[in-house]
């Protein structure tokens, strides 16, 4: 069996990407195959990039959460370790590349770059959850500025090629080191890595090509989501850089708790007093349900702890129309006070019903599971 990644990189399954990001560059350097002198440095660096490229990766993490090593199968998270360059991997890491070994592959800074995700925390209450429901958000991110058109330059002006790097975006300086020959590479100083310098600046956004705007949306929720719950908007993040595709907004959902209700998965779990009698001799009660008061059939001879289940009154299924069902846990409630006459009445229903006790042979929790088939 493949290991777990998240053992791998030797962090907790809720890990913030800095923290998967900090984990993976630690390992990388210390079991890079150029650097590392244990035996099996190749293969550790081939297990940490493949933890990598699916934990740094939300949509690939989500299916290796849920379903294991099965989700991220076929779904390009796992690196061809034999097309894999170590001279692109050790400039990412350390900001320099071996000289004969390979030639540096450093992005262009005129390259598109996709814009960054963004996520928006969405608060429902609990029957917003179970039924979805239109939310109005308010999105703050960067746009492309409509005056310069994103060039960064004042109208009429355009950027100019940085004589420093001369366009290239970055400076290099060889050096020895016991690894051999080394070449250093480090974003250009005069143009901060963009191989361009803005000699007048657009008046909106300063230089910056972007602005910042707040945007509100209606966004659809669908019905059965719960806290944790991640929707995807494409195209909603951050813009692109250079003409790249912009990032996408995740909706991460907050449901509220009820009063009553408890949900577990697609069911819904409900407490329910009754009295002696009723338990004892039937009745017909109405109990809340998320879509209303229903009739409840009590059967005479009703057990504390004995659950009903209401068919069809639970969660809706994201992916389908089904429903889970309601789950009615019955509580026998006993009288802390009587009067004369019912105290009279319960002293001769005791004396025909004798003083036998018998132990219980299985608990509330065992006929629990077998009826949500825990």
């Amino acid at each position: 069996m493949p290991r777990d990644y998240y053992e791998i990189l030797s962090v907790p399954r809720g890990a913030s990407g800095d923290e998967i990001k900090s984990a993976f560059r630690s390992l990388a350097r210390k079991y890079h195959p150029d650097v590392s002198k244990e035996a099996d440095a190749e293969e550790r660096f081939k297990e940490i990039n493949e933890a990598y490229a699916v934990l740094s990766d939300q949509e690939k993490r989500a299916a290796y959460d849920r379903y294991g090593h099965a989700g991220v199968q076929g779904a390009g998270g796992v690196p061809d370790w034999t097309t894999m360059d170590f001279s692109d991997i050790f400039d990412e890491l350390f900001g320099f590349g071996f000289g004969g070994f390979g030639r540096s592959s450093r992005r262009s800074p005129n390259a598109p770059r996709r814009g960054q995700d963004l996520q928006y925390r969405v608060h429902l209450d609990f029957k917003e959850g179970i039924f979805g429901t239109d939310k109005e958000i308010e999105i703050v991110r960067n746009e492309r500025c409509e005056t310069c058109q994103g060039s960064g330059a004042k109208p009429g002006t355009s950027p100019t090629r940085c004589s420093t790097c001369n366009g290239q975006g970055e400076v290099r300086q060889s050096r020895q080191t016991i690894l051999g020959s080394m070449v250093q590479v480090t974003n250009c100083p005069a143009c901060g890595g963009k191989g361009e310098v803005i000699t007048a600046p657009c008046q909106t956004c300063t230089g910056r090509g972007q602005v910042r705007v707040t945007r509100k949306k209606v966004v659809t929720i669908p019905a059965g989501v719960d806290t944790g719950t991640q929707i995807r908007l494409t195209g909603e993040g951050q813009p692109g850089v250079n003409g790249g595709p912009p990032g996408n907004l995740y909706l991460i959902i907050q449901v509220q708790s009820h009063k009553y209700f408890h949900r577990r998965e697609h069911d819904i779990l409900l407490d329910l007093n009754i009295n002696v009698s009723q338990a004892t001799l039937g009745d017909e009660v109405n109990v809340p349900t998320v879509d209303g008061d229903a009739v409840l059939k009590i059967p005479a001879g009703t057990q504390p702890g004995k659950i009903i289940r209401m068919r069809g009154k639970g969660v809706p299924h994201l992916r389908n129309n089904s429903r889970g069902d309601q789950l009615v846990v019955i509580n026998v409630s006993i009288p802390k006070s009587l009067s004369d006459e019912q105290r009279e009445l319960f002293q001769q229903l005791a004396g025909s019903l004798g003083t036998e006790v018998t132990p219980q042979e299985r608990g509330f929790f065992d006929r629990l599971k077998d009826v949500i088939g825990g």
